[in-house]
């Protein structure tokens, strides 16, 4: 008897709000730039087989390979790849994949990521300070914590962290280098801010702040959102689920500018939140924000 692999426990966010606002039909073609464990694929696929198609990308290798299992009842009308989003274009344009019905980003890190002790991600757990989505990429936390002069660390911490007492901590990191653990940095910020108070970690926005850092998680978002606008169809959609203000900024940003170039309409000013029922069985969507926009261009990169 084949041996069936143990996937992890994945909860999708937010999948009938993203469902509605893609609005995916039979036939339809749609790109998932964050696949992960195939959630919210499964929910396109359901929708538009038995002739559509879709895309998914992740640059977790380690997140393909599951996906791989999960999807593999989809055949062919499942392509997966490992990749950045950052390369969304050139990767629709390799698999001839445009223009498409929709683009789903569900951005952050996953519930498995985090709970994967060796990658660095959780301040609750002892493993190397990585933190890397694509573990071929060179840069890591370690090298962040231990390398970076004391403005730079002051700077990271306040941007991507959002921090009120960035420079104290940057400080403290720095007079206890090297830091070499993820238990061993989140006790050098609790020496600066106290042990914890209420739900929130006091090294909850330090490690955000080097995670988004190591992966350049803000840049590469600015510029796959660009791209968006070539690849989608007319009356196409573009759904984002974001976990934090930072994030939430420039998706608002990026869709309002694009709306008042009349190349987007947005489809709900307001920002949509789960509902109670979704936080209550899933604590960690509380924090999830979706913005939906619907392209309104003909772009001449998709007459072919």
């Amino acid at each position: 008897m084949a041996v069936t692999e143990s996937l992890p426990i994945h909860v999708p966010v937010m999948v009938d709000e993203a469902i509605e606002g893609l609005q995916p039909q039979p036939g339809g073609c749609f790109v998932d730039c964050t696949v992960g464990l195939g959630g919210h694929a499964q929910a396109i696929l359901g929708r538009i087989l038995p002739s559509g198609r879709l895309l998914g990308i992740d640059v977790d290798p380690e997140a393909i390979r599951l996906a791989q299992v999960e999807l593999s009842d989809y055949g062919r009308a499942v392509i997966l790849i490992n990749d950045n989003f950052v390369n969304l274009e050139a990767i629709c344009r390799e698999y001839d994949f445009y223009p498409v019905d929709g683009i789903l980003f569900d951005l952050g890190i996953s519930s498995w990521q985090l709970d994967t002790a060796q990658r660095g991600f959780s301040f609750q757990r002892e493993a190397p300070l990585d933190m890397r989505f694509d573990p071929m990429q060179e840069l890591t936390a370690s090298d962040i914590v231990n390398k970076l002069p004391e403005q730079e660390l002051t700077r990271i911490i306040k941007e991507y962290g959002e921090e009120h007492h960035p420079r104290r901590i940057a400080k403290q990191i720095v007079r206890s280098r090297p830091i070499t653990s993820t238990l061993r940095l989140a006790q050098v910020v609790e020496q600066v801010l106290g042990s914890r108070r209420g739900r929130i970690h006091p090294a909850t926005r330090t490690f955000m702040a080097l995670r988004i850092a190591v992966n350049r998680e803000l840049e590469n978002l600015k510029v796959a959102l660009e791209q968006t606008i070539s690849l989608l169809r007319f009356h196409g959609r573009l759904v984002v689920i974001s976990y934090h203000s930072l994030e939430d900024r420039i998706v608002k940003k990026f869709m309002r500018n694009e709306a008042d170039n009349c190349t987007l309409g947005l489809i709900s000013r307001k920002v949509i939140k789960p509902t109670s029922l979704e936080i209550e069985s899933n604590p960690r969507s509380r924090s999830a924000r979706m913005r939906i926009a619907e392209c309104l261009k003909h772009s001449e990169k998709q007459r072919r």
